[in-house]
């Protein structure tokens, strides 16, 4: 499986030549992906590159149209989505927002309220919160499930930037906490390349994937221009352990001075 840094034993889920066609449209073709436990993975790629339904495919919403989803047995998904629109008509606290989600007791949603910082504003109108409050409402829904694997669409956007930062903290601390692995997806790279393990970019395809590196400045990270041919992309520069023949297909170097040795790896932006 390619670029794959987990074994079939300890996989969450994986797919393996996963295609997806919608309204006569290829939307997803031949991926190759599998999340570990304890692994955070962020998802990149312009509007339109799939990553939605590469996510609706995970949780079991959209079906294959070849290749296969699977799923460790007895696998919990906790989900976090992109957007949530809430009737402003309708009254509601964040303590009843978080108790609609499915699953736990008052305790349980106590200690997920206090786990994402949210406790103090239970009270509160959901309606009234900042951003980055209803962010993290939202990722105590998800928990509530218990989850082995969380998966954020998004997770900070209308957040601003301290508190992207401050968002992605929480998310690396609740991995490391539960053990639970995490598929993201975000354009926040700059921020998010810290805290994550490993960067797939797809374009309809799996582009490429690998280990973000340690940056000591602001990465190559762009918002692009354009319509929806030319999307909004992420650039980014990342280690390599492998190589794209003329045909786009990803040529693999495991073994040999690619991979973790203290040599010079070839690197490049992606746009």
């Amino acid at each position: 499986m390619p670029d794959s840094l987990t074994t079939d034993t300890n996989a969450l889920i994986s797919t393996m030549g996963l295609s997806v066609r919608l309204d006569g449209r290829d939307i997803l073709n031949g991926i190759d992906l599998s999340i570990g436990e304890k692994e955070i993975v962020t998802v990149i790629g312009p509007n339109g590159a799939g990553k939605s339904t590469l996510i609706k495919t995970f949780l079991g919403l959209i079906a294959p149209t070849t290749g296969s989803v699977v799923r460790r047995a007895g696998l919990t998904i906790g989900y976090m989505p992109q957007s949530l629109s809430l009737n402003r008509n309708m009254p509601m606290s964040v303590r009843r927002f978080v108790g609609m989600s499915s699953g736990g007791g008052k305790g349980q949603r106590q200690a997920v309220l206090e786990e994402t910082g949210v406790a103090h504003i239970v009270n509160s109108s959901i309606h009234d919160v900042s951003g980055g409050e209803f962010q993290r409402a939202l990722l105590a829904r998800a928990l509530l499930r218990n989850p082995d694997l969380l998966v954020l669409d998004e997770p900070a956007q209308a957040v601003d930037i301290s508190g992207q930062a401050e968002l992605y903290r929480l998310i690396e601390k609740i991995r490391d906490q539960r053990g639970c692995g995490v598929l993201m997806v975000s354009h926040d790279l700059h921020l998010v390349m810290s805290a994550t393990d490993r960067v797939v970019c797809i374009n309809n395809h799996l582009c490429c994937a690998g280990h973000p590196e340690a940056v000591s400045r602001d990465p190559s990270y762009v918002a692009l221009f354009g319509d929806q041919v030319a999307a909004t992309l992420a650039l980014y520069h990342h280690d390599h352990d492998h190589t794209h023949t003329v045909d786009g297909h990803v040529v693999h170097h495991h073994g040999d001075h690619h991979e973790h040795d203290g040599h010079h790896h070839e690197g490049h932006d992606h746009g």
